[in-house]
């Protein structure tokens, strides 16, 4: 694809997507909730954030989605005006970065990447990340996340050294990135924090949080509604034959 000049067109997010029942997705729930729900599960915040980007103006939609024979259930489950790009590399930084870089190629003014791990993340978060991209602001933007890595990150030009050889799904992963950012002299700009949901814990906090809302993401809502009408995040352990009662 030939490079076109910068900035031509408005900054791009892109959400990273599995498709839900091609690949293995939430695998640290699956003790708890059991493969078929933790898949239910993840399908409804790959809708919730997809609902929600559809929202904010100002910026083009991408879905950034795995495996590459995907394409067909994705396009079924995404908005029409979002954009489907394959993931392509061999990681998580691989994938990130060819993402990344793809997009400035296409002359957005910035591009971020996304995850689909996190219903209750405020859009407002997005809209500043596209806007301190789109105004030269920074040249880095990225979201923590609690757990050590981040929601969202996003650049002006390609930087590869980002995403390089790092230790993917631990702590590790937001320091370094920081680290590297100064290291090369990036001007960075950095999120308010969030937190994805990975674990038992991460769910139940999940229930306390949509408790205190009176709207928010429909789909994750209604789930958690099911779960907590079959007994589930009461402080006992889910177990996957009550988490299994809900109805698709």
């Amino acid at each position: 694809m030939e490079p076109v000049s910068a900035s031509t067109r408005r900054p791009a997010v892109a959400v990273m997507a599995k498709a839900p029942g091609l690949t293995v997705v939430k695998s640290r729930l699956h003790p708890a909730l059991g493969a078929e729900m933790a898949t239910r599960l993840y399908e409804c915040f790959l809708r919730d954030r997809l609902d929600a980007l559809s929202t904010l103006e100002g910026i083009d939609r991408v879905i950034a989605f795995t495996p590459v024979e995907a394409r067909d259930v994705i396009a079924a489950l995404a908005p029409f005006e979002f954009a489907l790009r394959a993931q392509c590399g061999a990681d998580l930084g691989a994938r990130l970065n060819h993402l990344l870089a793809e997009l400035l190629a296409a002359g957005h003014a910035g591009a971020i990447a996304i995850d689909s791990d996190s219903p209750t993340l405020p859009m407002s978060y997005v809209t500043d990340a596209a806007r301190v991209l789109a105004t030269s602001e920074a040249e880095v933007v990225v979201g923590p996340c609690d757990d050590g890595g981040y929601y969202l990150i996003g650049v002006r030009q390609p930087h590869p050294e980002l995403f390089e050889t790092m230790p993917w799904s631990t702590e590790r992963v937001l320091p370094l990135t920081l680290e590297r950012a100064r290291h090369h002299g990036l001007r960075t700009h950095v999120l308010p924090p969030w937190f994805d949901v990975d674990t038992e814990a991460d769910l139940i906090r999940l229930q306390g949080e949509l408790a205190k809302q009176q709207t928010g993401p429909l789909r994750t809502m209604a789930l958690m509604r099911e779960l907590a009408a079959v007994g589930a995040l009461v402080g006992s352990r889910i177990t996957p034959a009550s988490a299994a009662r809900g109805n698709p």
